[in-house]
């Protein structure tokens, strides 16, 4: 979205577009189309309606119900930060003192909003043009008078007058998910510099980025929102408590610490499996939360955790074993029809089968549910047959 179509958004004809194309997200694009021509407004003014009403149906999830307000590109709400993570990263710098931040590639906003919220001065450069005007839009729609918005080129930016630097480089062209770091936007050699510049910063990352990455003495977390790893960020300078975290927020919030390096003891596999949530495994963490259960593993590389009886934990999906074989189809078909299982969930890690062709071959039939654990046991290719404890099977 350029900066004329945003403006043509937010005239009285742009808002009554807005409003009737919220209506008909969801449906039919071709209908909802004609119905917006129908009613006279002009064909592009419908569809960057249209197109801003489905984003912010799909925006919701996100930010709540702030999204009907808000302004949206494809790009900018595939990258922003959920609402409940940049609310919870803006008061750990306003724990810390921070009272004015610069936030470089603010995209849409995101993090600039809860920061605002937080009572923190932001002063937020983005350098896509339209995406600028979007991120200044958002502030004003949610009367957060404390964002300043400038388009402009990060490495060029003054950070002389600011406690804080939130960086968040854009890793995406045309499109397309950017995986070298010297391909993002500003580029890796000017982001890793910046705890240079301003001890206080933090920068927000993929949550696959490599841990070679980390600023010396930074603390790297990972954070997931209920079960799903959404990114990694580096808290650097007096912005550091721990090498390593991993949180989790959906019900709650959840936080586990430790240095990353730790080994977890090695063992049989047990009678109760544990899966630990993304972010634990992100961060290194699985000795530490191992350590929370009593547990081991059973191969040194496979981040399963196995234990001689279950422990409540927030940390990880916990699975009755009920039977262990060495990995072969036949056996493991014969085994399923034996139990009647016709619903099977498959996990893996350490294995290189793939689940769904694996299901095909498996010629499922009957009433019960499982779940089959693909892994590696000592080295070797090992199938477990588990319930999971807690509820039913999830075979979607």
């Amino acid at each position: 979205m350029d900066p004329e179509q945003l403006a043509a958004l937010r005239t009285p004809d742009g808002v009554n577009a807005l409003a009737t194309a919220a209506e008909l997200a969801g449906g039919d694009p071709l209908s909802a189309a004609a119905t917006l021509r129908s009613s006279g407004v002009p064909a592009d003014l419908a569809a960057a309606a249209l197109t801003q009403a489905e984003l912010r149906r799909r925006a919701a999830g996100k930010f709540g119900a702030d999204a009907a307000r808000m302004f949206f590109t494809r790009a900018g709400l595939e990258q922003a930060t959920r609402s409940v993570v940049a609310g919870r990263r803006a008061a750990r710098l306003r724990a810390a003192g921070v009272r004015t931040l610069a936030d470089l590639g603010c995209g849409i906003g995101a993090d600039a909003i809860a920061a605002a919220r937080s009572g923190i001065k932001v002063y937020a450069l983005e350098a896509d043009p339209g995406t600028a005007a979007v991120a200044a839009a958002n502030a004003q729609v949610l009367g957060l008078d404390d964002i300043t918005v400038t388009h402009g080129d990060a490495t060029a930016a003054d950070l002389s007058g600011v406690d804080a630097v939130f960086c968040d480089p854009a890793r995406r062209r045309a499109g397309r998910r950017v995986f070298d770091p010297a391909a993002y936007s500003p580029p890796w050699d000017f982001v890793a510099a910046l705890p240079e510049r301003v001890p206080r910063t933090v920068l927000k990352l993929a949550p696959g980025v490599d841990h070679g990455l980390i600023p010396p003495g930074a603390e790297a977390e990972w954070v997931s929102v209920r079960g799903e790893v959404v990114e990694a960020a580096f808290w650097c300078g007096p912005l550091a408590d721990v090498p390593r975290r991993a949180t989790l927020l959906g019900a709650g919030e959840y936080t586990l610490t430790g240095t990353g390096q730790a080994k977890a003891p090695v063992g049989e596999v047990g009678p109760y499996l544990y899966d630990p949530d993304g972010a634990v495994v992100r961060a290194h963490l699985v000795a530490e939360f191992a350590a929370t259960v009593a547990g081991h593993l059973a191969d040194p590389e496979i981040a399963y955790v196995y234990t001689d009886a279950p422990t409540p934990t927030p940390y990880a999906r916990c699975l009755k074993v009920d039977e262990v074989l060495p990995f072969s189809l036949k056996r493991l078909r014969a085994l399923l029809r034996d139990r009647g299982v016709g619903r099977l969930e498959i996990l893996k890690r350490g294995s290189a089968l793939e689940p769904e062709r694996l299901r095909r071959d498996l010629r499922l039939a009957g009433p019960s549910a499982a779940t089959l654990v693909l892994t590696r046991v000592a080295g070797a290719p090992t199938a477990l047959l588990c319930q999971p404890l807690g509820g039913d099977v999830d075979t979607s």
